[in-house]
């Protein structure tokens, strides 16, 4: 979903907001809390990588993750994804690591996935979609945003209230270990499997000792902008856009024009550099980062056992 993310969606942010939109929200609740869908069952392992929170939780990575376990364990996966025309950024950086399979409907999706003889699906979005029967589902949370304001949306940024998470069967932080939040979650599903991870930055060594300008359209800018901080990157500038935001070749002579001025180096994300039309790429760096999981010995023996 292309959006900036209000203030009023953070936690200890009070606003009169989230009230007085309310009534929108009980109306999104009634609507998603009375459906009746009959879930479909495949013949192959179906993992479902998905969030409550509204973006920038970490879905991709983590998707891209499990598919390079899986094929480590000998497995052939694909990934599935609900054909959104904004979504062509997570697309193309999927396609980077392996097939996927596009449709607007994902029964179709993963019946072509079985058809080009792929034996697990790896869905990236779709824990809201009562229509599948998963095998596995993993649900998102960026430890900094965790819940927001705890409304559902459009009072906060809740898909579904955090009770939801009784029919999952794991959950990723990303970030620092929180005890509060595994708490919270526990007192939801006493059974969930809780995991940690962290973005670590591969090619950092080239923007070290320089000046840069960052600009990001991504869920949660604030993250890509504290790990530049965290590995002491000297940030002279941070601009945000929404999420999945198309970049006009006036905003992006205007920022390259900014980055001479400066003398800067002009750095985004991989998500937000596939958006970058051609024309612009040899004048923009992007951060290749890689997910650490803390214990992923036992991620990956959890992920065996489902496969």
């Amino acid at each position: 979903m292309k959006l900036k993310k209000p203030r009023f969606w953070n936690a200890g942010k009070f606003s009169i907001w989230p009230y007085f939109l309310f009534p929108f929200t009980f109306l999104f609740f009634l609507l998603s809390s009375f459906r009746n869908i009959k879930k479909k069952k495949f013949s192959i392992p179906v993992i479902c990588v998905g969030n409550i929170y509204l973006g920038g939780t970490g879905k991709t990575p983590l998707a891209s993750k499990i598919f390079k376990i899986c094929t480590l364990l000998g497995k052939k996966p694909g990934f599935i994804k609900k054909y959104y025309s904004y979504l062509n950024d997570e697309i193309n950086m999927l396609k980077k690591i392996g097939p996927v399979f596009i449709n607007k409907n994902r029964h179709s999706a993963i019946k072509s996935l079985i058809e080009e003889e792929k034996n697990v699906a790896i869905l990236d979005d779709g824990f809201q979609d009562l229509s599948i029967e998963k095998s596995f589902s993993i649900i998102c949370f960026n430890e900094k945003q965790w819940i927001g304001n705890g409304f559902l949306i459009p009072s906060g940024p809740l898909r579904e209230k955090l009770s939801s998470l009784k029919k999952a069967d794991c959950v990723f932080i990303n970030g620092n270990k929180n005890l509060n939040i595994e708490n919270k979650l526990l007192n939801e599903n006493k059974n969930i499997k809780i995991f940690y991870s962290r973005y670590v930055p591969k090619n950092i060594k080239k923007i070290h000792n320089k000046k840069i300008i960052a600009f990001a359209g991504i869920g949660n800018p604030s993250n890509f902008f504290d790990l530049l901080k965290e590995n002491r990157i000297q940030l002279i500038e941070e601009i945000s856009y929404p999420d999945h935001y198309n970049y006009s070749k006036k905003e992006l002579n205007k920022l390259i024009k900014k980055s001479k001025e400066k003398n800067a180096i002009l750095l985004t994300t991989e998500k937000d550099y596939s958006r970058i039309h051609y024309e612009y790429k040899d004048d923009i760096n992007y951060l290749s980062i890689e997910l650490e999981i803390e214990n992923e010995k036992k991620f990956i023996e959890t992920i065996k056992k489902i496969i």
